[in-house]
């Protein structure tokens, strides 16, 4: 599956502009924990809209190490897990992932125990799972660190109620599934309010379980002993698709962006219309009609329902060719400016204040050699690339296949002249 590993960059040549319908993925993350929480049951599981990504990859390794067994036809995701057969999550899967630390809330509940290394993924800053093991104990667990692995075991799972000090979405998932076979009831309070929570907890109730208030910051859970095998189907990318929104906007496109769920973006909606963008809603997706003229505006991350940290770089990147200056607000992760400086090697005008980065709109941008960072700095790259003149030569596109799929092609489709080489 997927991209061979020598075509390891992205050549981007910019002034095309972008017209037709691009289709959204599934949502990788709602994905990631749904094959995590497929552990729960000894009965099959089939998921639908399942992206072709390497996050995607990991994690089927990942339970596959637990005794799972998986089956890709196409977009669906065929898993059989009749017996765990290991408790242990080997440390290289672990460590190209950090989503991977979800598996830990329903092999919990499945046999009672888990041992997984500190998890790895993006480096955008620190992402303590402290709230996962503190969520996890107060279910009853007991949690020790072993030669750098957390070994974490539980005679019997008991309802609890737990406050998070932070709207974590891993430790959200986490508690979630381990609590769904807990004895009694669970209430997580300061609960992460994502739209992929509810999709795991639809997920896991079409199973049986008994989840209530997902998407809200107080989520109920009463424990049952069985689980059932299920069919379901993978939301839309929300990020995927504001990127591809920011992406038809900034070049002056006329994109139908098909399979979003306008709700899921409304954040980045309010501020395209503020910064004057024209875009219409439609059933099962959003028309964006762009002169590729549009005002610079401010924008503050926040853990949702405010605007997602996972959008800040392509809105940075698309603020790069606004009109007037453009404050970007970056509140959830501490190290997630790593992708100014690629910008500024392509003429972008940013100064960093702290957790701010100042954009001063500039007439134009020039191709050149740059690294995407990580996933989502990857994202941006590309929108700047699509912008700029001449051509934009992309590096690091490992971390753009970690989150968005087939987008070479994709883009491809609609105009863009863009393609994959190797080194």
């Amino acid at each position: 599956m997927g991209v061979p590993k020598h075509l390891n960059k992205i050549i981007v040549a910019g002034g095309n502009t972008l017209e037709g319908k691009i289709t959204v993925s599934g949502a990788k993350n709602a994905v990631l924990p749904i094959i995590a929480a497929s552990l729960l049951t000894p009965e099959p599981v089939r998921i639908d809209d399942v992206p072709e990504l390497l996050d995607v990859d990991v994690m089927c390794q990942v339970i596959g190490a637990f005794g799972a067994s998986i089956r890709r036809e196409g977009s669906q995701l065929y898993i059989s897990t009749p017996e765990i057969t290991s408790v242990e999550a080997p440390h290289d899967l672990v460590s190209k992932m950090r989503a991977s630390i979800v598996t830990m809330g329903p092999l919990l509940a499945r046999t009672g125990r888990v041992r997984i290394s500190h998890p790895g993924g993006c480096a955008i800053g620190s992402r303590p799972i402290n709230w996962h093991l503190k969520g996890l104990e107060a279910l009853g667990a007991e949690v020790h660190m072993d030669h750098g692995y957390l070994d974490v075991k539980a005679s019997a799972l008991k309802g609890a109620r737990i406050y998070l000090d932070f709207p974590s979405v891993g430790a959200t998932e986490n508690i979630m599934m381990a609590a769904a076979v807990a004895e009694g009831t669970t209430l997580i309070e300061n609960a992460a309010q994502e739209p992929e929570i509810i999709d795991l907890a639809n997920f896991i109730n079409q199973m049986g379980g008994k989840i209530r208030g997902a998407g809200t910051s107080v989520i109920r859970i009463e424990g049952v002993k069985e689980f059932s095998g299920v069919n379901h189907t993978v939301i839309p990318d929300r990020i995927e698709a504001g990127s591809f929104l920011l992406m038809a906007a900034a070049t002056g496109g006329d994109v139908f962006v098909q399979n979003v769920i306008a709700n899921h973006l409304q954040p980045l909606l309010a501020k395209m219309e503020e910064s004057g963008v024209h875009f219409r809603e439609e059933d099962d997706g959003i028309r964006v009609l762009s002169d590729g003229i549009y005002q610079a505006v401010d924008v503050k991350t926040q853990v949702h329902p405010g605007f997602p940290t996972d959008l800040q770089a392509p809105f940075l990147a698309f603020l790069t060719r606004g009109k007037g200056t453009g404050v970007v607000t970056e509140t959830v992760f501490e190290n997630r400016f790593m992708h100014v400086d690629e910008l500024k090697r392509m003429g972008a005008d940013i100064k960093i204040e702290g957790r701010s980065a100042i954009v001063q709109g500039v007439p134009r941008l020039t191709g050149a050699p740059v690294t995407a960072t990580d996933l989502r700095a990857g994202a941006a790259l590309i929108l700047a690339g699509l912008t700029a003149e001449g051509e934009t030569e992309i590096s690091g596109v490992h971390h753009i296949d970690r989150g968005y799929e087939f987008i070479v092609e994709k883009l491809s489709r609609i105009g863009a002249e863009i393609r994959r080489k190797s080194d």
